[in-house]
């Protein structure tokens, strides 16, 4: 008996994927401007960042969402923790991080 074929054959698995490599894109609109919005698993996560919401360090491996205004380039993505971008409305203004704070 042969193993069960979970795809059908010629089926590409990037059409099943939905919009983009990464993932589903959301735009939500913040601070009147829209921004799109795209989860990153623990597997894409592997680079240390600094979510702008907590001043924290997100680590390798800890599943989060990369952010950027619609119509920014490539430097204005940011990286936040699913919880810090859900609570962006309830947050003061910035945190001012140490001087010899590490900047990611």
């Amino acid at each position: 008996m042969s193993p069960r074929r979970n795809r059908q054959r010629g089926a590409n698995p990037a059409d099943h994927a939905g919009p983009g490599r990464y993932g589903l894109e959301t735009t939500e609109e913040w601070r009147g401007e829209d921004w799109v919005v795209r989860p990153v698993g623990a597997a894409g996560a592997a680079k240390h960042y600094r979510c702008p919401g907590c001043d924290q360090e997100i680590p390798p491996g800890v599943p989060h969402v990369v952010t950027w205004p619609r119509h920014g380039g490539v430097d204005d993505r940011r990286h936040w923790h699913k919880a810090c971008w859900s609570a962006r409305n309830r947050r003061s203004a910035r945190l001012q991080r140490s001087r010899n704070a590490p900047r990611y």
